[in-house]
């Protein structure tokens, strides 16, 4: 349980982190570069990020396990997830972040323990008792009023509700097939690190840039100030986020896909929690805001909380 929630609050700043590389202005100098931003700083942000799983992996001589780990059925099937959690879910919650803003972004794409729940349920036979529902749903209620926080500005609601569902969507399915993947004593939560974050941006690069004719725009953000503040910031965001992924896979291995779920959906109050702290965004600081906040942070850990397990165990 500690795994998943700073697998949350590492999430919370890489939210922050990449809120503030979208904001910069090769990203929104033309309507081009607003139309490329989501794909092209995802296809940075996991490219960084397996850069930086590599080099984890490798200081701990673990990159041939991670050759391995591709020869089998498991392997194979991280790299599915990581298209579907990559391609689709992070390019999804790109736009929800770049649409509606870091904390709010955040916050609307953390519907996801809902959808995976119900699928880790179906597929994986983990059980959810009738308690742990009405405190996810509760959560689930706090993200919704935060996003209904006054003075918090949209920019274009449609596009971030799209990014949403589709990062929700993609986000739940790849936790149930990571929880499935991870029962192979061949793939690791490291592992599969590596072969998510390397999957996923290899088919940014070779295939989704390619018909988004975005090469030349991604090419251009290395060139001039881009190369000195832009590019570092992104790689920066990428660590928080290789941290959030290392701490999540560790979680859904321990404790299973639904309940890391939920955990991890923290990652959306503390978003909240930084933005007033750091950046004192006072806009936030409201008693909606506080009190959904404390929700999503409160639900979210008891919806992970299994008692009879915890009473057995005493």
């Amino acid at each position: 349980m500690f795994a998943g929630i700073i697998a949350g609050f590492t999430w919370a700043v890489e939210t922050l982190i990449l809120g503030i590389a979208l904001a910069m202005s090769p990203f929104v100098s033309t309507e081009q570069a607003v139309m490329l931003a989501p794909f092209a700083s995802t296809f940075l942000h996991d490219a960084f990020s397996a850069i930086w799983a590599c080099i984890f992996n490798g200081v701990r001589g673990k990159l041939s396990d991670v050759a391995n780990a591709l020869k089998t059925r498991s392997g194979r099937f991280v790299a599915l997830a990581a298209v579907i959690g990559g391609p689709v879910g992070m390019t999804g919650y790109v736009l929800s972040v770049n649409n509606m803003g870091a904390s709010i972004g955040a916050v609307a794409s953390a519907i996801f323990p809902a959808i995976g729940a119900v699928l880790a349920y179906f597929f994986l036979k983990e059980k959810m008792q009738w308690y742990r529902w009405v405190f996810l749903i509760l959560s689930l209620l706090g993200v919704y009023g935060l996003s209904y926080s006054p003075e918090i500005n949209i920019t274009n609601f449609w596009l971030g509700f799209v990014g949403t569902l589709m990062c929700a969507f993609g986000w739940g399915i790849e936790a149930v097939i990571i929880a499935k993947c991870v029962q192979d004593d061949a793939v690791t939560d490291e592992i599969a690190l590596q072969i998510r974050q390397t999957t996923s941006a290899l088919v940014y690069g070779a295939i989704i840039l390619p018909i988004l004719r975005g090469w030349g725009f991604t090419s251009s953000l290395f060139a001039g100030t881009g190369m000195l503040i832009l590019i570092p910031t992104i790689a920066l965001a990428a660590l928080a986020a290789t941290a959030s992924y290392l701490f999540y896979y560790r979680a859904i291995t321990q404790i299973g896909a639904s309940k890391s779920m939920a955990l991890n959906v923290s990652y959306s109050a503390w978003a909240v929690v930084l933005s007033i702290v750091i950046f004192r965004d006072m806009s936030l600081l409201n008693p909606v805001t506080i009190l959904c906040t404390l929700a999503v942070l409160v639900f979210g850990i008891l919806a992970a909380a299994d008692y009879k397990d915890l009473l057995k165990r005493e």
